[in-house]
């Protein structure tokens, strides 16, 4: 039962770390992408 814990919590992190890198690329792509909009409406 110990290992059941163990096997759950390290999916759960794994599944936290790739969830946040998605996101967190997924915000700089439309980031740059707003900048440049903005860059070429000057």
């Amino acid at each position: 039962m110990r290992y059941f814990w163990l096997i759950l919590t390290v999916i759960a992190v794994v599944w936290y770390t790739f969830v946040t890198a998605y996101v967190a690329f997924k915000g700089v792509t439309d980031i740059r992408e707003m900048l440049k909009k903005l860059a070429d409406k000057k």
